[in-house]
């Protein structure tokens, strides 16, 4: 692991979303439970996953699991079959479930008090769903860009780091080859989060440094992961002591 030592100098801030900076586990359920019922109706009713049953234990099942693929396979209990089928109905069930999100406390305070940063989120969720919760909570604004599922082909979705280099380009309005000399947080809750930042800074023009940190608070123990972050939080409040806040 790269060792970081706090005061960063950050050029900019680029966040993960469900499980850093929003508890959309809730909504996650209800989406699965929906999907389960169509594709795998054997794992509904009364044989659901206990993984569903509630968002203590899918907290654990999500932050268990590299990829949404091994979750499905080996928390929920669905075939190859069933996974293929039901991979392409989360975008309009994600986007036609109504299931409150909220962002996890002391985040509004958070990216608020970090509003001198150029901020971006890059996510595998909705962009639709995460500009609706951030205009809910008055912070909207505070983001330069935010890049969702929308508008990526199936392999630049996360981990691949296609969506950090559209997010970085619209934030300082380079390509990827360009010197930029910028250091850049990315701040998730999962390994795949790890493996997107390490992908960012492998493609990204070696003049920049590309940051991971994992934050713990929605169940993250990193310490059990192959792939290894640069700094560990407890919150994402603690990112402000990393940069001197």
């Amino acid at each position: 692991m790269t060792q970081v030592k706090n005061n960063i100098k950050a050029d900019a801030i680029l966040w993960d979303f469900d499980g850093t900076l929003a508890n959309s586990a809730a909504k996650n359920i209800a989406i699965t439970r929906q999907i389960l019922a169509r594709v795998a109706p054997r794992l509904s009713g009364d044989n659901l996953p206990l993984c569903l049953q509630s968002e203590a234990d899918y907290h654990v099942a999500n932050h268990g699991a590299d990829h949404w693929r091994d979750l499905y396979r080996d928390f929920f209990g669905m075939n190859t079959a069933e996974i293929e089928v039901a991979g392409p109905l989360w975008d309009s069930y994600q986007l036609e479930d109504k299931t409150s999100v909220s962002l996890f406390d002391g985040v509004t305070d958070t990216i608020q008090r970090l509003s001198s940063f150029p901020q971006g989120i890059c996510s595998a969720n909705s962009t639709q769903n995460i500009t609706q919760v951030l205009d809910k909570h008055g912070i909207a604004g505070c983001f330069q860009s935010v890049i969702g599922y929308e508008g990526l082909q199936d392999h630049e979705q996360k981990p691949a780091p296609d969506g950090g280099l559209r997010c970085i380009s619209e934030i300082f309005g380079r390509t990827t080859g360009q010197v930029l000399h910028k250091t850049i947080i990315y701040i998730g809750d999962h390994i795949a989060d790890v493996i997107f930042a390490r992908g960012l800074g492998a493609r990204l023009h070696p003049s920049n440094t590309v940051i991971s940190v994992v934050t713990t608070h929605s169940g993250a123990r990193p310490e059990q992961w192959r792939e290894q972050p640069d700094e560990v939080v407890e919150s994402p409040s603690g990112l402000l002591a990393l940069l001197g806040d």
